[in-house]
């Protein structure tokens, strides 16, 4: 009872991770690499990303060579994790909140981050996009991965239901935003838009696994559940709550510029 418990307060991103699950991004392996491109990192680019987590996307990011790479999480264990499957020499890493990174202002050329402004109440996103825009110089891109609501038209009484479902299922207090208010929150900061990308919110899908995972593991991750009772428990649950909000759910990828 008590294991069963402690599983129940745990939060999704983590169930999944203990079965073996790698890509946790709202919108897959793909919408991260569609995000990845439209940031056009290069050479040239003093780059920072915004919680990195295990350090899938801070791997492609470092694929293309910046001129410094610096990874903010206030988890001490994830910044470790991160600095150890990332082989990077130009790589750093920095223990402390998004909103109070403690970088000088115009560090960076690029900054970005996903599935972590989704996760925060509207205020601390406010914050976060606000720290983004003053360590970048002029001209500078800032990137978001984050989960959407659709239509932008949707009702509040619906907006609410997915919150709600979202905390008691998936325990994380998230609050996600439509396309439109994802927008006019980087605006509000001082950015222009300049790309808009999405994809389904297909996480436990299992054609977005088998892309995300591929064979191998997605063999290992259903073993993983199929063996482990209370895991698997959780895992249903969290699916039925995606599927019952397959049709006001998405995920959202935008590329912003300091003005």
């Amino acid at each position: 009872m008590a294991i069963e418990e402690k599983l129940n307060e745990k939060q999704g991103h983590w169930i999944l991770a203990k079965v073996g699950k790698k890509v946790l991004r709202p919108g897959g392996r793909e919408l991260t690499q569609i995000l990845m491109k439209n940031m056009d990192i290069n050479p040239s680019d003093d780059v920072v990303e915004f919680a990195p987590g295990l350090g899938f996307t801070a791997a492609i990011a470092c694929a293309k060579k910046p001129r410094s790479y610096t990874g903010v999480d206030n988890n001490k264990q994830a910044s470790e994790l991160a600095r150890k499957n990332v082989n990077y020499d130009k790589m750093t890493m920095i223990v402390a909140d998004a909103a109070h990174t403690t970088l000088p202002d115009n560090h960076a050329t690029k900054v970005y981050g996903e599935a972590m402004l989704t996760m925060q109440p509207l205020e601390h996103k406010r914050e976060i996009v606000r720290e983004a825009a003053r360590i970048l110089k002029p001209g500078g891109y800032y990137g978001i991965h984050e989960l959407g609501l659709c239509p932008d038209s949707i009702s509040e009484d619906i907006k609410q239901r997915v919150y709600k479902d979202l905390s008691s299922n998936i325990r994380v207090h998230a609050r996600p935003l439509t396309t439109a208010e994802w927008c006019d929150l980087l605006q509000g900061e001082g950015f222009e838009i300049i790309r808009v990308d999405s994809n389904a919110m297909a996480l436990l899908q299992l054609g977005r696994v088998l892309q995300d995972e591929g064979l191998l593991r997605t063999l290992k991750i259903m073993y993983n559940v199929t063996t482990h009772g209370e895991l698997r428990k959780r895992i249903l649950q969290m699916r039925r709550t995606f599927r019952s909000h397959q049709n006001d759910m998405n995920a959202v990828a935008i590329v912003a510029r300091k003005k």
